[in-house]
């Protein structure tokens, strides 16, 4: 294990800002905005605000000062940021990112919950958190064959744990971070003390057949309500899942079409009430973007979705998780299902509403998010 510190040289700073000043913007009719994809009037206020006000070495230095490690675990280089929490027995918690995010979402959401003295909180009841880069995204290396889904990850985490002197933990996810999260706890059911999503993933599937229950009529309506979400906001995930390497030979070529392709997704699945900046601002989005082209890794990262297709989360008779899980569900998020598919697969002991936040619940509304962990956890230690 070695500190890591963020260092991109500065030919590929300039190389960026030449790329933006020589787009060639598409061509079309105006349409309502966002109606159809990403908003050219928007693209060009983003664009225009990365060439020449963003300021990517202040970005660099504000993530500089998180302590950042990389470990070579089952031959990769991972990169996490390690932050020790305040008080006498912080609780060890892994939090895991997905797509399009990167492990900048989580870097607030560790000062609410390291650091609970600087919020009015009490000192002792603090984490110590480890957030790590998924393989092949951010600063982590990219993978050099197939193979890398969230189950294959869920090993790493428990290896890193291990490293940093961790039995047993609390996990931690949404998105993609929801389902590495997931086959963590269902792997390491001894280690894992206890789960927390924000996200249930759409392609969990329970057990299914003789001898279970049918559908209830709330169970279905979610099935309805994911197939109507798939068919109009789901082509991004169809072609992740399918042919990820054709859009990245454009993705990687292109800033301001990666930030496009980025960008539209941070919009439709935040809870901004249509404007973005509600939700997220122009540096937070920005430095995210420019995480993914400094490090080339969209190609790699788009290829989680397929990996997520050949293992899908999947449980037969008999099988899930069976270590206390919470669940948080915020309003401007994905379609989530009803308590009771939950239940198929996961000991719920926890299921509570947020009175606002999307998909980015972590970068959205830290707080918040680091308010229902500790509520969460505080339960389950309550009923040891």
């Amino acid at each position: 294990m070695q500190p890591f510190t963020i260092e991109i040289p500065r030919q590929q700073i300039d190389d960026l800002r030449n790329r933006l000043q020589r787009i060639q913007w598409p061509s079309g009719f105006d349409a309502e905005p966002w109606s159809l994809g990403a908003d050219a009037a928007f693209m060009r206020r983003l664009v225009d605000y990365w060439t020449n006000e963003y300021d990517w070495r202040k970005q660099e230095r504000w993530l500089n000062g998180f302590p950042q490690f990389k470990a070579n675990i089952g031959g990769l280089d991972i990169h996490f940021v390690h932050i020790r929490g305040e008080g006498k027995s912080p609780k060890p918690l892994i939090v895991t990112h997905g797509w399009p995010g990167s492990f900048i979402e989580h870097l607030k959401l560790s000062s609410y919950l390291a650091r609970p003295s600087q919020y009015g909180g009490d000192p002792e009841d603090s984490f110590d958190i480890v957030i790590p880069s998924l393989p092949g995204y951010g600063f982590s290396q990219i993978p050099d064959k197939p193979g890398m889904g969230p189950k294959a990850v869920a090993p790493l985490w428990a290896e890193l744990m291990t490293l940093l002197g961790y039995e047993t933990f609390y996990a931690q996810g949404g998105d993609v971070g929801s389902s590495v999260s997931t086959w963590l706890a269902a792997l390491y059911p001894e280690r894992v003390k206890a789960l927390h999503l924000n996200y249930i993933l759409g392609n969990l599937r329970p057990s299914s057949g003789e001898g279970e229950r049918p559908l209830s009529a709330d169970e279905q309506d979610y099935l309805d309500r994911m197939q109507d979400w798939a068919r109009r906001e789901g082509a991004y995930a169809s072609l992740h899942a399918t042919k990820p390497d054709t859009p990245a030979f454009a993705l990687s070529d292109s800033p301001v079409g990666l930030a496009a392709w980025i960008t539209e997704k941070f919009r439709a699945w935040s809870d901004c009430g249509g404007d973005l900046e509600n939700a997220v601002s122009l540096d937070e989005l920005l430095t995210n973007i420019s995480i993914y082209w400094f490090t080339n890794t969209v190609a790699s990262s788009m290829r989680m979705y397929a990996e997520s297709a050949r293992v899908p989360l999947r449980f037969g008779p008999g099988e899930g998780v069976a270590v206390p899980t919470g669940v948080t569900l915020f309003p401007g998020e994905i379609p989530m299902p009803p308590r009771e598919w939950a239940e198929r697969v996961y000991n719920i002991v926890y299921w509570e509403h947020a009175p606002r936040g999307g998909h980015f619940a972590s970068l959205e509304q830290p707080a918040l998010l680091a308010e229902q962990i500790r509520a969460f956890v505080g339960s389950v230690l309550r009923e040891e």
